[in-house]
């Protein structure tokens, strides 16, 4: 990748999702390239799978090695099966071996964090002794990260569907505590996501709140990643569906908002919009834009 000046400098560096099929660093590098990405989340295997590759040492190092010398902050998201809310065991134990394998595949790759979502309670039981069992089999995981290039884990709430352990901002405060608020733990922040939930970002005040709720509950310094992605329901709707930059019910202006936020100085946003690289393209500059003002 050449050379990309004022990367590092930026408040909020801006991405996308990338594919990797055909390489880490072959596809997904060249990918962000045309987008003139300026951070990059990435899959490490089958999202929807729970088979764990071990990667190409070649790809994985060429992958490193550039986003090194781009000041180009990565990150993996874990695969979406994984649920330590589950009633059903076989699903917890291979949830537990899938994040802990996201996460040695992102130190290989010099990921700054790995996201994964927070879960739900199934089979009818309760939800607070579901969230116990994700501190007890989550906890494990946090502990085995010691070594100083190690990723986050960064908890990503869900849009509210069925039984969820953690939606709103206000249910990271019992999930950080079962986890008992690990040094490596953080947050990724999902704009539809927290919309769907019942934040209503349109609203006037709405992204403020939802930020300073954030922060009163998990502290300064744990929002390390932002999902930026606009909605195509309205808010507390508990739908999961991605819509384009300022096209949806959020809107642009919830956006500027949120760059302006002490809450996000620093912190990184990509999207996970639709319209393959043609529309994530077209946000990452509609996020540009919005970030100048």
């Amino acid at each position: 990748m050449p050379a990309r000046a004022g990367v590092a400098a930026r408040r909020n560096p801006v991405g996308s999702h990338v594919p990797v099929a055909g390489g880490l660093a072959s596809t997904g590098l060249r990918y962000a390239l045309d987008l003139d990405a300026e951070a990059v989340q990435v899959f490490v295997a089958n999202p929807r799978g729970w088979a764990m590759p071990p990667g190409s040492p070649r790809q994985d190092e060429e992958f490193r090695a550039a986003c090194a010398a781009q000041s180009l902050p990565a990150f993996v998201h874990a695969p979406y099966l994984i649920n330590f809310g589950s009633h059903t065991a076989a699903t917890v134990d291979r949830s537990v071996d899938s994040l802990r394998h996201s996460l040695r595949r992102g130190r290989d790759i010099g990921a700054l964090g790995v996201v994964v979502h927070t879960g739900s309670a199934t089979g009818g039981r309760p939800r607070g002794e579901a969230l116990a069992q994700a501190g007890e089999r989550i906890r494990p995981l946090l502990d085995e990260l010691t070594h100083d290039d190690d990723p986050w884990l960064l908890l990503e709430p869900t849009a509210g569907q069925g039984s969820s352990l953690c939606s709103l901002a206000e249910d990271l405060g019992p999930y950080f505590d079962v986890l008992g608020r690990h040094p490596r733990l953080g947050v990724c922040l999902d704009t539809c996501h927290a919309f769907a939930a019942g934040h209503d970002m349109a609203a006037p005040g709405g992204t403020k709140a939802l930020l300073d709720e954030l922060v009163d509950t998990v502290g300064e310094g744990r929002l390390r990643l932002i999902h930026a992605n606009d909605s195509k329901d309205v808010a507390g709707a508990h739908k999961d569906r991605h819509e384009n930059i300022g096209t949806g019910h959020i809107g642009a202006d919830a956006f500027r908002v949120l760059f302006g936020h002490p809450a996000s100085d620093g912190v990184p946003l990509v999207v996970e919009t639709p319209g393959g690289k043609v529309g994530h393209a077209a946000d990452v500059a509609r996020l540009k834009a919005l970030r100048e003002l």
